[in-house]
């Protein structure tokens, strides 16, 4: 790449053209990403159309948003013409109203008509993110009219692994993998071949629910649906794989506490992550004070035996740790469909048994330790080992009930992650360990 960048300056930009030719239209992209924004749209021009199209499609919508502010109405417009939609769509919703409107006058009627149809779709829903770009057939046709028809059509769609059988009324009435095409005697029909167990979603369903499908299925494309069962559109495992990833992300900063951004995070502002993270700190730092109201009502209990306060860390420490572990599978299985609502008892009776086995393995454990090594009294000890064994039992269940009922009432899983579970778990903790230190060692 850094001879790309000397022949552009020695003003080469046939030989430089010719060089990125050779390239990766991804690994072009990266290079114009990671150069000055105005060496990067000199080279961006020197690119054959198609080629061109092929790099913008992969920049990030700030590198977008500057070649396009920078280039005539006129190249917007062959940019878009050799655009997939779904490409189309994807560059159009990551920009400004007022910006859409610009592009969009450079595009011509049907197209335009088209993307607003697309972009008039929920965010996030598998309208969004379909595309128009593949191969359809009519029941009706024999193998070789297929064949002649997947020729024809196929060299401008996004896949023709798969090809969509449809009625008169463009309903969906099966798919018919290529493979069973070619193979097939040419005078049979495609109603007999085609598969009709199909697996689809509808425009209006949740991009993860088809996310899940896929990963379920193993698809590498899945056909979309209207509310009349007409095929409007496929969605391809290209996007699907930008999706799990966007997906699994957001998870994890909830998990974290923080609210979701899909911004890099080195091109994110100071302000922006601040803001992001700053909500749920808050909420965590004022649940907490019910913590610490805990202790201030057991402050003469901590006076009597000062040794209680040096085990609270242990405590409430096992705890969240406990209760961030039956959370994280329980996230994940939700996500993957492993679990779903109805399996709420059979998490609880499940989370409990194993809070049971963990908690008497802890509980023996640190009893040992206190009692023989560390010569504390027995009453102590075992007030600390019991608040234990309880507690990592209580974390278990908590951690696995919440995700759950997150779930329930329509709320991101995630939410019932680390932070929040840890602040629940803390607070009745002290609470069962309080209790069972006045209750052993007759503390009054």
């Amino acid at each position: 790449m850094e001879d790309i960048l000397q022949l552009i300056k020695d003003n080469r930009y046939t030989d430089a053209r010719s060089l990125l030719l050779q390239k990766n239209e991804v690994d072009v992209a990266l290079f114009l990403e990671e150069i000055p924004r105005e060496r990067s749209f000199v080279i961006f021009r020197i690119l054959p159309k198609d080629f061109a199209a092929d790099v913008f499609s992969y920049m990030s919508p700030e590198q977008q948003k500057y070649i396009v502010e920078n280039i005539t109405d006129r190249e917007i417009q062959l940019i878009l013409d050799e655009l997939l939609i779904d490409d189309k769509v994807d560059f159009l919703e990551e920009m400004p109203a007022n910006f859409v409107k610009k592009v969009l006058k450079n595009t011509d009627e049907n197209t335009r008509k088209l993307l607003n149809q697309f972009l008039s779709y929920p965010q996030h829903s598998a309208g969004s993110i379909m595309t128009i770009e593949y191969v359809d057939l009519k029941k009706e046709m024999n193998v070789k009219q297929a064949i002649s028809r997947v020729k024809s059509i196929g060299k401008d769609k996004e896949t023709v692994d798969i090809c969509y059988v449809m009625d008169s009324n463009r309903r969906l009435e099966g798919v018919l993998p290529l493979r069973r095409l070619i193979l097939s005697e040419e005078d049979n029909s495609v109603e007999e071949i085609m598969d009709r167990d199909i697996i689809f979603a509808h425009t209006l369903e949740d991009q993860e629910e088809v996310a899940t499908k896929f990963t379920k299925y193993d698809l590498i494309s899945m056909p979309v649906v209207d509310q009349e069962n007409r095929l409007v559109g496929i969605i391809t495992i290209d996007d699907i794989l930008d999706i799990i990833e966007e997906e699994a992300t957001e998870d994890f900063q909830r998990m974290a506490g923080m609210e979701p951004t899909e911004e890099e995070y080195l091109k994110t502002g100071i302000f922006t992550l601040s803001k992001h993270r700053f909500t749920w700190l808050l909420v965590l730092m004022v649940s907490a004070t019910f913590t610490g109201n805990i202790i201030k009502q057991y402050q003469e209990v901590l006076e009597s035996v000062v040794l209680l306060a040096a085990f609270i860390p242990m405590l409430m420490d096992t705890g969240g740790n406990a209760g961030s572990q039956s959370s994280t599978l329980i996230i994940r299985g939700l996500a993957l469909g492993e679990i779903n609502t109805e399996n709420t008892f059979e998490v609880m009776i499940k989370e409990f048994l194993v809070g049971l086995t963990v908690g008497v393995a802890l509980a023996l454990v640190n009893f040992l330790r206190l009692y023989f090594l560390e010569k504390v009294g027995l009453a102590l000890s075992i007030t600390v080992c019991f608040s234990l064994f309880t507690t990592v039992i209580l974390s278990k269940v908590v951690g696995g009930i919440l995700p759950i009922l997150a779930k329930r009432i329509n709320m991101d899983p995630a939410i019932m992650a680390g932070p929040l579970i840890t602040t629940i778990v803390d607070a009745v903790a002290l609470m069962i360990y309080f209790a069972t230190a006045v209750s052993l060692m007759n503390i009054k």
